[in-house]
């Protein structure tokens, strides 16, 4: 999860005008071929783990975190899925971004699913053919991808 205060002071300069948001994020499929999904708390939906780069990061190092931090595993990044900027995302509470998204392939090298973290309502694999809603374009894009061996891309 991004440092709460970085993108609650942009806000508080801006309101609630257009801004920009550069996230990263992964898909981490296990060997029956499923991806692990999570069920958000911001959206009530299901979407690939990720979010808000650090100032500092790099995007590899947010999406290592942010599978800590969301799934409770420890991940390597093996690859890259692509890179998504043509979404624009509206949030419940009436924000708006341009979402800049950096998918990477992960695979998992530790920790255990833990979706107790105030941002995960659940995690769960699901097969290609039986994904749930999900939350964006960018994510459902990645994953037919992914499953379509159509990668890494860039839009």
């Amino acid at each position: 999860m991004t440092k709460p205060d970085y993108i609650h002071d942009i806000r508080r300069k801006v309101g609630h005008m257009p801004i920009i948001l550069t996230f990263a994020g992964g898909i981490l499929v296990d060997d029956r071929d499923e991806v692990l999904l999570q069920q958000r708390t911001d959206f009530d939906a299901w979407g690939l783990p990720g979010g808000a780069m650090e100032f500092g990061e790099t995007a590899p190092q947010t999406c290592v975190r942010e599978y800590q931090e969301e799934t409770g595993l420890d991940v390597a990044v093996t690859g890259l899925l692509g890179i998504s900027t043509s979404n624009i995302q509206h949030y419940p509470n009436g924000d708006t971004a341009q979402s800049v998204v950096v998918l990477f392939t992960v695979q998992a090298v530790g920790g255990e699913l833990n979706p107790d973290n105030g941002e995960t309502l659940a995690l769960q694999y699901f097969a290609a053919d039986r994904l749930p809603h999900i939350f964006n374009k960018q994510h459902e894009n990645a994953i037919a991808r992914y499953y379509a061996g159509a990668y890494p891309f860039y839009d």
